[in-house]
Parts: structure tokens; sequence; C-alpha cells
């Protein structure tokens, strides 16, 4: 069985070739308390979070990282934050019925968003926006890591209602060996990998599995887990974006705001008082007059 809610590096040692594993339990399941996708987008949104666990340890950042496919589809809108602290969140919106099928008959045309936001630590955010390429999730990362970062990518995911895997293999830029079919030697030994493997093996049995003759350095396993991001006082900052006029006008129509989080369902209410004291605090003080 795979050791749950782990992300495990590896390095093949002879040849330009860096992978990793994930295997989401707890944490796959704490985004399925909060909402009933239907069984198509479940799988969708589950194999978009193990790709972004993934993603957390080749791409660098320091703060969060938001994984977004937009269609006009049956599905509008699927998100994924994953932080550099290998925390995550998802979330998803559809309407109406959601068909099974591939990526394109779930989410029609659109595009896969990818936000940087390094903010909190001074650093500029960063966004890459790119058409919905492929009938898969694991086809759309591919084409973002080539056409955006230039890097030969193959991944592989899987997701039902008890866990989320993948796993991800890259050929490191810049790097030149002796062993010049090694790339393509690792990428067809990836694709013999099962969806039922990839959920239910350990990371040593799949690696034992698929390259037995390679010499290959397994790191330590890393921790995955859920976490949300929201709170109070983060509600409060978007009730002031509102503006005054807009949370009285809510206000007197409903006596109280309710702000649920699409994340992790947490309810948050604001009556007129609460409403008030956001304002007085938002307000300057007055400079005492000058005494001449």
């Amino acid at each position: 069985m795979p050791t749950p809610d782990t992300l495990t590096r590896f390095l093949f040692e002879q040849a330009p070739v860096r992978g990793e594993l994930v295997s989401l339990d707890a944490t796959w399941r704490e985004v399925l308390k909060h909402a009933d996708y239907p069984p198509s987008l479940q799988i969708l949104l589950g194999e978009l979070m193990a790709a972004a666990a993934l993603l957390t340890a080749i791409l660098k950042f320091d703060g969060s990282m938001i994984l977004q496919m937009r269609g006009n589809g049956a599905v509008k809108l699927v998100v994924v934050e994953a932080t550099s602290a290998r925390t995550l969140r998802a979330t998803a919106k559809w309407d109406g019925e959601v068909p099974s099928g591939t990526l394109d008959a779930l989410l029609g045309e659109g595009n896969f968003v990818i936000t940087l936001d390094q903010t909190a630590n001074g650093k500029p955010a960063y966004q890459g926006i790119v058409p919905l390429v492929g009938s898969s999730v694991a086809e759309v990362l591919e084409h973002y890591m080539q056409s955006s970062e230039q890097l030969d990518t193959q991944i592989s995911l899987a997701a039902n209602d008890q866990r989320a895997a993948g796993m991800l293999i890259q050929r490191l830029p810049g790097v030149e060996t002796a062993d010049a079919d090694a790339w393509n030697r690792a990428g067809l030994l990836a694709a013999t990998l099962k969806p039922e493997e990839l959920l239910n093996l350990s990371a040593e049995t799949i690696l034992h599995r698929l390259f037995v003759e390679e010499d290959l350095r397994v790191f330590e396993g890393e921790r995955v887990s859920f976490s949300c991001s929201c709170s109070r006082e983060r509600v409060g900052d978007m009730l002031k974006m509102l503006g005054r006029d807009e949370v009285e006008s809510v206000l007197t129509e409903r006596g109280e705001i309710e702000v649920r989080c699409e994340f992790c369902n947490r309810m948050y209410r604001f009556d007129a008082v609460d409403a008030a004291q956001l304002f007085v605090a938002a307000t300057p003080l007055a400079a005492p007059p000058i005494k001449h």
C-alpha cells in the first residue's frame, strides 16, 4: 500500500532525469467532505490536486501556487492551491449535469492558468496562461511544461473516492551524459504504469517495478496535508474592498452577511455591529489641529 499523504522524490544517478511520486489520502478525502462532486469531476479534481503536489517539488517558489482550469462546458472552474510548505486545498464549480469522458467533454474550450504568489515574501507574482490542450489533466500539464518552461515532462495521474496519486518524470535541462537514450527509456518505462498500480502500490514498489535496471537515488518522503488559509480577518478585508455602501445594502436586505469558504465550507457571519467595526478600523484618525 502507498504511504499516506507522502511526496517521494527520486533521481536517476547516471542520467539527466528526475521524478516524484505522490499519494494523497486524508488530504484528498478532506476535500471530498466539502462538496458532492459528480464522479467525473471528482476524478478531474483529484488528478489536478495530485499534479499540484508534484509541481511543488520542481517549481521554485516560496508562497502559494494556484492551478486553475477554466472552461465553457458543464465544468466552469477547477482550482487547486498548493503551498511551498506542502499543503493543499481544492474546489470546483459546475453547472447542470456533468458528463463523463475526456477533459474537453467536461470543460469544453478554455485555459489553464498557473499563478505563483510570493508577494507575502516581497517577491513579484508570476502567472502563466495557456489554452487547454489535451484530453486529460496530465496532457494539459505536459503541454504547459513544454510550451512555457521548455522542459520535457511526463505525468501519470489517477484518482478515486479514497485516494489521488501521481508520478512525474522530467528531463533535467542542460545536463549531458553518455547515455543518450536515458530519457526515452525512462518515458517508455513510465508509460507502462497503470492507474490501479499508481493508486494501490507503494512508491518503493512502483520504482522497483519500473526502473529496476536503473541506478536510482530515492529521497526520504515528505508529508503532504490539507490546509485552508481562509480566516475571519481575510473575509473582513474582502468586505472592506466591497465598500461601506455595498456592505450596508446587503445588511439592510438580509440583516447579516454570510460568506462561505468554497475550499473548506466554513461559514463566516457579520452583523451590523461587526461591519461597523470593520469600517471604523479602516478609517484613519483625523490629525489633531495645529496650534499656533
